[in-house]
């Protein structure tokens, strides 16, 4: 797994620049100069570090828990790889129906009305994101107290973004326990539920959400490559099994292989 050099938040801005998504600094500028009408302003530093992990790493298809700027960035990143390797990809046959589109998952329809809006904004009719609402729902796993989405998209991606739920628009308790409140946190256990599907190679990243990364890491059964990078506050998570067959095979040597 290769990881987004570190740059400052001015060659950062040259970036986005130069990727095509030049609006999106405006939108930052307008933030920090109080004349942006958003919850949530972009933040550049992530943003850049989400564009650069897809692109690096040559992700296919991912998914999001949650929705926002990172849908935006997400799916840019996306299409820069599909332009890359869509037939190289279609060539080798690799395992991906939904190659080179992005699924987010939200429980506030709010924003993810605001998110298909904003994405409508940016790719016009060329989008490839689906969006999904869902409900998020104290439960167990294991018989340890955490939540989870009553549905999720059927898609089985290479990349995972989980920064979502809102803690705060939770259903139900459990043994009267619920994290809807300032003194709790989240501890989605979706990613518990589907982990022997994700194949070797998937990557994680949690923004944030520490007790929910190490919820997640110390349940995960699978061989996973964990590392916390303090400066961005970001889990990463990376699937180190032993390949699942011949078609695994070859879409792990994609990702090695230079093109």
């Amino acid at each position: 797994m290769q990881h987004p050099k570190h740059l400052t938040l001015a060659q950062i801005k040259k970036y986005f620049a130069k990727s095509g998504l030049k609006s999106i600094v405006n939108e930052y500028e307008k933030s920090i100069n109080g004349n942006l009408n958003k919850i949530y302003p972009p933040d550049l530093k992530d943003l850049y570090r989400l564009h650069r992990f897809i692109i690096l790493n040559k992700r296919l298809c991912s998914l999001e828990f949650g929705s926002g700027w990172s849908s935006v960035v997400i799916n840019h990143a996306l299409q820069i790889n599909k332009k890359k390797y869509s037939k190289i990809v279609k060539n080798k046959k690799l395992r991906f129906p939904y190659a080179f589109q992005h699924f987010a998952i939200e429980n506030e329809k709010k924003y993810l009305n605001i998110s298909k809006n904003r994405i409508k904004n940016y790719f016009s009719k060329n989008s490839q994101v689906n969006f999904f609402y869902s409900k998020n729902v104290m439960t167990t796993f294991n018989d340890i107290i955490c939540n989870e989405y009553v549905s999720l998209p059927k898609v089985n991606p290479d990349f995972i973004y989980l920064d979502g739920p809102d803690q705060f628009n939770i259903f139900k308790k459990k043994n009267n326990i619920t994290i809807a409140r300032k003194d709790m946190m989240p501890m989605n256990c979706d990613l518990l539920k589907i982990e022997f599907f994700l194949t070797p190679g998937t990557i994680i990243v949690v923004d944030g959400r520490g007790a929910n990364a190490q919820f997640l890491k110390y349940n995960f059964k699978r061989k996973w490559k964990y590392e916390f990078k303090t400066k961005y506050d970001q889990h990463i998570f990376e699937l180190k099994d032993q390949a699942l067959g011949e078609l695994n095979s070859q879409q792990i040597n994609f990702y090695k292989k230079a093109f």
